[in-house]
């Protein structure tokens, strides 16, 4: 990974009657853009309005989650990692954060990153019955494999993804077979989003794997069925995730934490009124999942998707920051 830049911040004192939005300076910035649709279009957006509402010098590079946390903990740069998945690498983020180089600051994703098993939105307004797993294995014909529509199917993800392993345990331990249902490999991504589409199409029934958020359930709404059983942290690591694990048990997806990492560095230089439009900046899957649809739909750029939001979402992003500044970014569209 190519070495990144450190921040350089300027911070001048208030004079008078000057704003604190006028007074401090923010000075370079680097922000982590992550190589996946939320993370890109998020750092444009702390881009844009970090330049145009606070005066800051902000340029984007380019990581992924390992690297670009690995990097924050040991070096403290680059400065902003929007949209940081910590759940993947907690040794180093606590490594990072006792020693001192990065600082959590709030979530961007409160309702978190989502996994586990959907159905159609249609389907479940259709079956308000079915709201759990267990509930669902009670009606296969609502979930006609195509290609036996005597029994029911479920949608797993191609190999190699760890949602493709979690399900086909989790497909064991319901007794998913015994119940009519069959495990259908999707074999790509490609192949998982069009057994949606087709199905969304046809207004058919629909269950399997997938996740939140993403531009897919901006367009096809779907609802994620409760697992019907609480959590278990162990029986997770011991089984549920080891493809050749024998004995799996029923268990519930975890929910994904997703926060704002800022170099400690960065945080203690920059002016207040930066780090608290940080924490204040979050925004909920529903508006992330049908601003990526948005972006797919128009083959538009991360700036480009930044910057549709700020135009159509005033009544969230306006809440984020000042009267002063968001005035600035209105200005700046």
């Amino acid at each position: 990974m190519k070495n990144l830049l450190a921040s350089t911040c300027l911070v001048f004192g208030l004079f008078g009657g000057a704003s604190l939005s006028n007074a401090a300076e923010c000075g370079s910035v680097t922000i982590a853009s992550m190589n996946w649709q939320s993370a890109e279009v998020l750092s444009n957006l702390d881009k844009f309005i970090l330049n145009e509402g606070y005066g800051c010098s902000a340029e984007i590079t380019i990581g992924d989650t390992v690297p670009t946390i690995t990097s924050m903990a040991e070096k403290g740069q680059p400065d902003i990692a929007p949209e940081a998945w910590i759940d993947l690498l907690p040794d180093v983020v606590k490594k990072g954060t006792e020693e001192g180089r990065i600082v959590q600051v709030g979530s961007p994703l409160p309702d978190g990153g989502v996994q586990g098993w959907w159905i159609p939105k249609y389907l479940a307004d259709a079956h308000p019955e079915i709201k759990t797993i267990p509930d669902m294995l009670k009606h296969p014909e609502l979930f006609p494999d195509p290609e036996d529509s005597a029994r029911g199917a479920i949608f797993n993800g191609p190999q190699g993804w760890g949602g493709t392993v979690v399900t086909s345990q989790l497909y064991r331990a319901f007794d998913a077979e015994k119940a009519g249902f069959a495990l259908v490999d999707t074999g790509s991504a490609a192949g998982l989003d069009g057994s949606i589409a087709k199905a969304y199409e046809r207004k058919q029934g629909w269950v399997g794997y997938y996740w939140a958020p993403t531009a897919l359930l901006g367009k096809y709404p779907m609802v994620k069925l409760d697992a019907g059983v609480p959590y278990d942290a162990a029986e997770w690591k011991r089984c549920n995730t080891v493809a050749d694990c024998p004995d799996p048990k029923p268990n519930a997806w975890p929910i994904d934490t997703v926060v704002t990492l800022v170099a400690r560095s960065f945080s203690e230089e920059v002016g207040p009124e930066v780090m608290e439009y940080l924490e204040k900046r979050s925004w909920s899957n529903d508006t992330v999942n049908q601003l990526m649809a948005w972006m797919t739909d128009n083959q538009a750029t991360g700036e480009e998707g930044a910057k549709h939001f700020l135009e159509e979402n005033e009544d969230i992003w306006t809440k984020w920051v000042s009267p002063e500044v968001a005035e600035k970014v209105r200005a700046a569209l």
